[in-house]
Formats: structure tokens, sequence, C-alpha cells
């Protein structure tokens, strides 16, 4: 059974940081994609980052790129989002997500994943 466990959500100021952690477990994800995706209230669900668990190019969303970065740790079978510089609307539940393909995972429109944590809260305060 696919589990994938964020941690790392919370409270901060506008300019601080974050950093959010997705424990993956329950197969092999070798060939696979790992990405955060983000929901704020009234509004559609959006692709935030991605990265192949071998390596290889990432992908940024417009509004984090520069801002946000996407790691892992294959020992720890861990993937992160290190988030700085955050803004009033990056305020959303992040999801850990992972699906074996990137373009399904980071297309524009309804970006989806085959395997879903069950999401953390971030707040952006003033």
């Amino acid at each position: 059974q696919v589990q994938l466990v964020e941690s790392g959500g919370g409270l901060v100021q506008a300019g601080g940081s974050l950093r959010l952690s997705c424990v993956a477990s329950g197969r092999t994800f070798s060939g696979y994609v790992m990405g955060w995706f983000r929901q704020a209230p009234g509004k559609e669900r959006e692709s935030v980052a991605a990265l192949h668990w071998s390596g290889g190019n990432t992908f940024y969303a417009d509004s984090v790129r520069g801002r946000f970065t996407i790691s892992r740790d294959n020992a720890k079978n861990t993937v992160y989002l290190q988030m700085n510089s955050l803004k009033l609307e990056d305020t959303a539940v992040y999801y850990c997500a992972a699906d074996i393909s990137i373009a399904r995972m980071t297309r524009a429109f309804r970006a989806n994943a085959d395997y879903w944590g069950q999401g953390t809260q971030v707040t952006v305060s003033l």
C-alpha cells in the first residue's frame, strides 16, 4: 500500500520560510515523478513543483520559481519542498503526490497524480 506522509506545515509570517517533507513508502519509486500540489480555499488545485525520483530536470510553477526548491533524499525515501520568501498567496493545503508522468503532474489544466498524501496546511500571515 503506497503511503505519502507530509509534515512541516504551519503558520509563518510573510517573508519567512518553511520546509515541507514527504516520506514515501509502499513501493519502489524509481521511475516515478514526485511533486507538490497546493489548493487554496475557493481555488483549483495547482501543481507547484516536481522532480523525477531518479534525478534530472525539475518543474516549478511560475508563481513559486526562484522561491521554492524541491529536492529528494533517496536514502530516506523523502521529498522536500523548501519554501522561502513566503507570500500571503502561498497560503494553501499542500499535498505530496507521485505519478509515472511528469506531464500529467505539471500540466496547466487539471494536473493530477496517482498517489496523494493527506495534505499539510501552510498559512502565511502579515
